[in-house]
């Protein structure tokens, strides 16, 4: 996975469009009226790590470069838009081109902001989307089925097993259960990826709250945890303001600090916002480090140190011969590679080696 890419969805005039020109200084239309945006916005974000800054510090090089989030602005949806309403169709493939979706949900009121959900339900509004993403995903279920089912009845063996998986998938999105919840062993797992079912890629839930709530609780979060926890429990909801999150962007980076504190945040909507998506999709950060860079990358949670080496380079996966390796902390608490080498907290790793978040790495090769 070379860079994570999160589609923001949600109903018109719930604050998408507000939050994605905050989190990523892209000049978007963001006027108070629906489908105010048409074509999908894409803006590109540095993965906020403490780590990453600590590395440059002592290491000192010219370059250091980040972790990076894609973060893609999709127009509203609306009721219908399985059926082609409010322009659906074409957003919905938008949607399908995502690793993952944050489902950003209205939870303030202000009577200056056009509202086309519930003000008073903010799940309702949850709900709209979701039947619309179910809908298109059993519209195409059912194609594929009748297909899987020919195959199936002509005594193919792997017609049968997709036909058996999309009954599966068939019947649980019917209930209103997304497809992301329906359990697959890897061989169905693979072929139902090719459908690139919408309710099958991870969610979650941005609760787009006022700045008075953010600091005090707000009430229709609260709902909204208690509806998630229901339809999707491994789903995250994550409370941000997202016209705080444009004032916050607006400032000097040295009064940032000062403005977070004024309203008792810790970080901004931005950093628990990649952070959650990091989870979601079971990714973790490793790093490189050398005279002339400090680099973080991406890796899924699980992989081994050979796909490490393939992500700095694709012949180093192929060439693999060991990874040196020293934990963050390891190498924060000495502050030198050579001394860390020195005192044996440099570890030779092979092929079956498990990396850990926060590695740092260094490939030895046949290339």
């Amino acid at each position: 996975m070379s860079k994570l890419s999160i589609g923001i969805v949600g109903l018109p005039n719930v604050g998408k469009s507000t939050l994605f020109q905050a989190l990523t200084s892209v000049a978007v239309p963001a006027e108070n009226y629906p489908f105010c945006t048409i074509d999908p916005n894409v803006g590109v974000v540095e993965v906020p790590d403490r780590r990453l800054g600590i590395l440059a510090e002592i290491v000192k090089p010219p370059r250091v470069v980040p972790n990076v989030v894609e973060f893609v602005d999709i127009a509203g949806l609306v009721a219908g838009a399985s059926r082609g309403e409010g322009l659906g169709n074409k957003f919905l493939q938008h949607i399908r081109e995502v690793d993952a979706i944050a489902h950003v949900v209205r939870c303030f009121d202000d009577p200056a902001v056009v509202a086309t959900g519930d003000l008073e339900n903010p799940s309702a509004d949850r709900e709209v989307v979701e039947l619309e993403l179910e809908l298109s995903d059993l519209e195409m279920v059912l194609r594929a089925l009748d297909k899987a089912e020919r195959r199936e009845r002509s005594g193919d063996k792997e017609g049968a097993l997709f036909a058996r998986a999309l009954r599966r998938l068939r019947d649980a999105l019917d209930a209103g259960t997304p497809a992301r919840r329906v359990e697959m062993n890897a061989e169905e797992d693979r072929l139902i990826r090719s459908l690139g079912l919408l309710t099958r890629k991870p969610v979650l839930y941005v609760a787009n709250v006022d700045e008075h709530e953010l600091e005090l609780g707000s009430p229709h979060t609260l709902k909204l945890r208690d509806a998630v926890a229901t339809y999707d429990p491994e789903a995250e909801v994550v409370e941000v303001c997202a016209s705080l999150e444009a004032e916050l962007l607006a400032l000097e980076p040295e009064e940032r600090g000062e403005f977070l504190s004024e309203h008792g945040m810790a970080e901004s909507g931005l950093a628990r916002l990649v952070r959650a998506g990091f989870r979601l999709l079971g990714l973790q950060t490793f790093f490189t480090i050398g005279d002339t860079e400090v680099r973080a990358w991406t890796l899924r949670s699980g992989a081994l140190a050979p796909e490490a080496a393939g992500r700095v380079h694709t012949d180093f996966e192929r060439c693999f011969i060991r990874a040196e390796t020293i934990a963050f902390d390891d190498f924060r608490d000495i502050g030198s590679y050579k001394v860390a080498r020195e005192k044996g907290l440099i570890r030779a790793e092979g092929k079956d080696y498990e990396v850990r978040d926060g590695d740092i790495l260094l490939f030895r090769t046949s290339a």
